[in-house]
């Protein structure tokens, strides 16, 4: 049970690809590139000073400079120390407790460490769209196409692949961008998508064909606006109305003062990435919200009316007070 120690072995070349069955390829204004599992807990079952490990590094942070350079946003998964049973669900049967027996080591690994404007999203399952808010960011950013890098290629990396294509995102598999437990099980996941959900190229094609698209000025179009997530707050979030006024005014560039209670925070300058922010936080408050919810009534009223009866009951809450007077009550 768990993950074996990995021997080092060489990476596919360019010349060993098999030819995808499509023609598709990766456009800047289409793509997001997609670092999966890129922790230290799990590059440390490689020797990551030997191949596959020196060009993987090597060419992820190629193609994330280049992402950033022509404006296409980057999104990194990253699976969480702390556990619960149900949370890991069968994934123990098969791997054990895994990163929740060396928290120590969750950390991205320092030579890619997600960059300001970089998306972070809580993995808890091989794809990457699942039980996450990837599917709905790029359908708020307006893109089709993902480009999928990381570890380990015939696990999460492939699952991911497969699932863009059942929902129509176009799959670039960078295959000297991934790495697996050995060349063989490498090679099957670089076949398997090339024959059945996507394409199959290594990084100097990815860079060739988004260079190809900048346009006749050489100008890359500009990168969607993305905020920074903010360190994560230690505190209690206690059920009221004005703590929830308060989470959101914190992730605004500047003081929102007089905010009605039916004015859309879309319009203050709540984008995807700040509200992502917040499911994150109140989940880790123990609130069960979801991006969509939130993203389709972006106003403290509605909000307060979805969110109020799933907070915990704050300690001598009066039983029969309502959440309507409590929000009354907090808006003065």
């Amino acid at each position: 049970m768990g993950i074996p120690r990995i021997q080092p072995y060489s990476m596919p070349r360019a010349d060993d690809v098999p030819e995808s069955r499509v023609s598709w390829s990766p456009d800047p204004g289409r793509s997001v590139l997609l670092i999966h599992d890129m922790q230290q807990y799990f590059l440390d079952y490689y020797d990551t000073q030997a191949s596959p490990v020196v060009e993987l590094l090597a060419s992820i942070r190629r193609i994330r400079e280049r992402c950033a350079a022509l404006g296409i946003p980057v999104v990194y998964t990253k699976q969480p120390a702390e556990q619960t049973p149900e949370q890991r669900g069968l994934l123990t049967d098969l791997w054990g407790p895994g990163l929740t027996r060396r928290p120590d080591r969750e950390a991205i690994v320092g030579e890619l460490s997600p960059g300001r404007g970089d998306t972070v999203l809580t993995k808890w399952r091989y794809s990457a769209f699942q039980r996450t808010e990837l599917r709905d960011l790029m359908r708020l950013w307006g893109r089709d196409q993902l480009i999928v890098s990381g570890v380990y290629a015939h696990i999460g990396c492939l699952m991911t692949a497969c699932e863009a294509f059942m929902n129509d995102i176009q799959p670039f598999f960078v295959t000297d961008a991934t790495a697996d437990f050995s060349r063989e099980q490498h090679e099957m996941a670089i076949a398997y998508v090339a024959q059945r959900c996507g394409v199959a190229l290594p990084t100097r094609e990815v860079l060739a064909a988004l260079d190809g698209r900048r346009g006749a000025e050489g100008v890359a179009p500009p990168r969607p606006a993305q905020a920074a997530a903010p360190t994560p707050r230690q505190e209690s979030h206690s059920p009221s109305l004005d703590r929830l006024r308060g989470d959101v005014l914190e992730l605004l560039d500047q003081p929102v003062s007089g905010v009605s209670e039916h004015e859309s925070w879309l319009d203050l300058g709540l984008d995807s990435i700040r509200l992502m922010t917040l499911v994150e936080r109140w989940r880790g408050a123990g609130i069960d919200v979801t991006f969509v919810e939130l993203a389709e009534r972006p106003t403290l009223a509605a909000w307060w009316e979805l969110l109020s009866p799933r907070l915990p009951r704050a300690p001598g809450r009066a039983p029969g007070r309502s959440a309507e007077a409590a929000s009354h009550e907090a808006l003065g």
